[in-house]
């Protein structure tokens, strides 16, 4: 799955707004589920699911499951020049990201993964 993350391949998975947003939230945050990433970007269920089922084909993310919840994060295997990258975009300090990361942190109901945690 790994030899397929190209720069191209990556540039054009993460050319999505929304699939960007997700992943700067996830390599903030090292993992998330999908009601935190709905919940952080105001969108529908339906939309988060298919962006992450998008990421996880892609080779950029990677889920666990933990009870009912599944968690997403960023591939443990991805090349050096991705980490790097994601790194340097992290250090712009979007004011998007901000946003959602805020809306995240406000979150009620939020899954604890100290007690899903084995």
């Amino acid at each position: 799955m790994l030899e397929i993350l190209r720069p191209t391949a990556v540039f054009k998975c993460l050319a999505d707004e929304t699939r960007a947003r997700m992943t700067q939230l996830i390599a903030q945050e090292g993992e998330l589920c999908v009601c935190e990433l709905t919940a952080a970007l105001q969108e529908s269920q339906p939309k988060i699911s298919r962006h992450l089922a998008q990421l996880r084909s892609s080779g950029l993310l990677q889920d666990r499951r933990a009870g009912q919840w599944v968690y997403y994060r960023l591939h443990p295997q991805l090349p050096a020049w991705i980490n790097e990258v994601l790194t340097q975009v992290l250090k712009a300090d979007d004011p998007q990201l901000a946003e959602d990361r805020l809306r995240l942190h406000c979150m009620r109901d939020r899954p604890d993964r100290a007690s899903l945690c084995s």
